[in-house]
């Protein structure tokens, strides 16, 4: 099943294109890299996906409905996220909690399969033991968890991630690609995700999307279902 479409889209800033004629498909349960250098429009492109920025021409689609015909649940961590204060005044739980507001409507009675949401999200980005912790004490990979905790918590069918990982150290990291592609086989959660680190992703994507400059000044996309298989550009 197709979750999202791009075709032919065009999207840039000034008079220049970023983005320029793409056409691109993402399947329910993928586990989606979006890759390249700085510059490359990365996270241009995953806002194009979440409908926050609206293309100079061509089109953008994602079904509103999940496979169970309800309405799809789309969890985001934007990049730089956890750019958090020390004067931020929540704990680490009331933050992860908000992340289920969506779900309980306006007054917000948490059920005990909500707070074992909350307390798996916690634990699954190691981040438990912090609950009562507050959010502006902590190290800014220790943020970057728990704003993905948070998302999580939410229940999402989708979820976007713009560099999630910034501020990990190389255990984390490798923790938290093992986690999403738990997700991804097990729970049937669809993730896109901007990253750098196609080194340390191994064979745990199922598609590696690069956007990169030729030597014509032409922006490319191109996608492959291994990161061990030569890329080839995107129908």
């Amino acid at each position: 099943m197709i979750l999202s479409s791009m075709r032919d889209v065009v999207y840039g800033y000034g008079k220049e294109p970023v983005i320029d004629h793409l056409s691109l498909d993402i399947h329910v349960g993928e586990f989606v890299g979006i890759t390249g250098p700085n510059g490359s429009a990365k996270t241009t492109m995953l806002k194009l996906l979440l409908g926050l920025l609206k293309p100079w021409s061509g089109s953008v689609h994602m079904n509103t409905q999940n496979i169970q015909g309800k309405k799809l649940q789309v969890g985001y961590v934007p990049q730089q996220v956890a750019s958090f204060n020390s004067g931020f005044p929540s704990t680490v739980i009331e933050l992860v909690r908000s992340g289920c507001y969506r779900k309980l409507g306006l007054f917000r009675k948490f059920s005990i399969e909500q707070e074992n949401v909350v307390e798996r999200s916690l634990r699954e980005v190691g981040m438990w033991d912090h609950r009562n912790t507050r959010v502006g004490e902590l190290s800014g990979g220790q943020k970057q968890r728990i704003s993905i905790a948070r998302a999580l918590a939410g229940q999402p069918q989708v979820l976007m991630l713009d560099e999630p990982t910034t501020g990990m150290d190389r255990r984390s990291r490798e923790g938290f690609y093992d986690l999403m592609r738990h997700y991804a086989d097990v729970h049937g959660l669809t993730i896109i995700m901007v990253t750098h680190a196609l080194e340390e992703m191994g064979n745990r994507l199922d598609r590696m999307i690069l956007l990169e400059r030729q030597e014509s000044e032409e922006w490319q996309c191109l996608s492959t279902n291994s990161c061990s298989v030569p890329f080839g550009q995107v129908d």
